[in-house]
């Protein structure tokens, strides 16, 4: 597959340098370079785009402002010359931080990385009408029924899911997870941590309970979350 990529980027050779990188990977394919990253919205909100390397100290907006401001943002890798906005980005469900001065090499680990998400979340799509879908595991391909899954966990550039018998990482975003898992069978609890409503135990404070295991709910997520688990279902006196 070709992912359509644009650079955002207010320095002129961190761009070229970029550019020279993503001339040498066959499936990337630029489809611009900006220097301010209101100029590109008008592109990205075309849908067109799948990637964004977006430099995250720029005037006026920073790249992590403008991602969060997207409706339905592509997939991000950022680029900066300050390691400390790493957590930050990837609390936004990027793909990849690249700290500059960025070689080639490193370059090269994040968009193999953004090929496997993509190739990924393509297979899914063509199983949209049934009940599971693949990641890439171990290695390997693995198939998840959604009837498997207790919860499924973020942690920073991946996300771990959890299933009755084992624990599978993979190098996903949280959002594409969510975004795939059918609203009617699971819930978002936290911001990184979606259960599977049909294997939630109990309600205790401000914790849901699914066996042994022990996910919390966000205290602004709370009253929708037990909202969705227990409407129709409370039996009383």
């Amino acid at each position: 597959m070709t992912i359509n990529c644009i650079i955002i980027d207010d320095e002129p050779l961190a761009r070229a340098g970029m550019k020279e990188y993503l001339a040498d990977v066959d499936f990337l394919h630029l489809a611009g370079t900006f220097d301010n990253p209101l100029a590109a919205a008008g592109l990205i909100s075309s849908g067109d785009i799948h990637l964004v390397f977006l430099d995250i100290q720029m005037p006026k907006i920073t790249g992590l402002e403008f991602y969060k401001t997207l409706k339905n943002p592509p997939a991000v890798i950022f680029t900066t010359a300050y390691p400390q906005y790493a957590l930050e980005g990837f609390e936004v469900n990027a793909l990849d931080y690249l700290v500059k001065p960025v070689s080639f090499d490193r370059f090269l680990k994040a968009v193999l990385k953004a090929k496997e998400f993509f190739e990924v979340r393509q297979l899914n799509k063509a199983e949209a009408a049934e009940p599971y879908f693949f990641i890439k595991a171990d290695n390997k391909l693995v198939k998840i029924l959604f009837d498997e899954i207790l919860y499924v966990e973020a942690l920073q550039n991946y996300v771990n899911i959890h299933t009755a018998d084992k624990k599978y990482m993979s190098y996903l975003t949280f959002k594409s997870v969510e975004d795939y898992l059918p609203a009617s069978r699971f819930i978002k609890v936290h911001k990184s941590y979606i259960v599977a409503a049909h294997r939630v135990d109990s309600i205790d404070g401000n914790e849901i309970r699914i066996g042994q295991h022990r996910i919390p709910i966000s205290r602004s997520l709370k009253d929708e979350v037990i909202e969705k688990l227990v409407s129709g279902k409370f039996l009383k006196r």
